[in-house]
């Protein structure tokens, strides 16, 4: 685990692994960069992995700066700096993935590649706002843990769900150790994100979909009419997956990554 300390972020954390081609996993909320640990040890012989906790989880501090997705591609930017590269294929899950279009924004000369696990280039539409509104009015009144053990299984695909009801109650726990001021705060963030499609209709870089077929938060077919926008775009489409790949179908995940990564560094 390296630290950086910075004005804008008192404490910010990441994993470096391996050595080759870099590639970053951000995970989504409301997890850690733990959430990879199942990915990390079927990539790391062949790349660099490298493995932040956004501000505000693990143990990195929210601070200042706040959690838009903007700042929080800015603390991408800073430990990519950090490990001393200047360009990396950058992979977000879900929240994550929201990330790794503000660093496609902001930083396109740092990216080789991107790669949206579960996620979508769309802003939240008015009913995903006022969903996200109700649930930070039960946050705020102590309702964390009824939010949490609500919210978790309802990412995993039924039949996964219903056969490991031991990972299910890890991940819930995993869950209430992200602190109520940072969930809300990333609810926030991801209420104001703006809408990047456009970004994926004029992506220089390739475009990597990872879609469940039974993801309840990312409709495979939303997500599938959105992996077309982009000129060079690789689809991975998953029976039996809801929204958590990196544990439901990890295997998968970390070979379809692994392409992804190495036509990006060859291409």
């Amino acid at each position: 685990m390296t630290i950086i300390k910075t004005d804008k972020f008192p404490q910010l954390a990441y994993r470096k692994s391996g050595q080759g081609p870099a590639l970053v996993l951000i995970h989504g909320f409301p997890e850690n960069g733990g959430l990879w640990g199942r990915v990390v040890p079927l990539l790391e012989n062949d790349f660099t992995v490298i493995v932040p906790d956004l501000p505000g989880t693990g143990n990195s501090t929210l601070g200042t700066a706040g959690a838009s997705m903007e700042d929080m591609a800015d603390g991408i930017k800073m430990l990519l700096e950090n490990v001393g590269l200047s360009r990396a294929v950058i992979a977000g899950h879900s929240m994550g993935g929201y990330v790794a279009l503000a660093f496609a924004d902001r930083y396109p000369d740092m990216l080789a590649g991107l790669a949206l696990v579960h996620s979508t280039a769309s802003a939240d539409n008015d009913d995903k706002k006022e969903t996200r509104r109700k649930s930070i009015a039960l946050i705020t009144k102590g309702g964390k843990e009824p939010f949490i053990k609500q919210m978790i299984p309802n990412l995993f695909a039924p039949t996964f769900r219903e056969a490991h009801p031991s990972v299910i109650e890890e991940q819930v726990k995993r869950g209430m150790e992200l602190e109520a001021d940072s969930m809300v705060a990333f609810y926030e963030a991801m209420m104001n994100r703006p809408d990047r499609t456009d970004l994926l209709e004029k992506a220089t870089f390739p475009v990597q979909f990872i879609i469940g077929k039974e993801d309840a938060l990312v409709p495979a077919e939303v997500a599938l009419a959105q992996s077309r926008m982009a000129s060079r775009n690789f689809v991975s489409l998953y029976s039996n997956t809801g929204h958590m790949s990196m544990i439901e179908q990890p295997s998968s995940l970390a070979r379809d990554l692994s392409d992804f990564v190495q036509y990006c560094y060859n291409n």
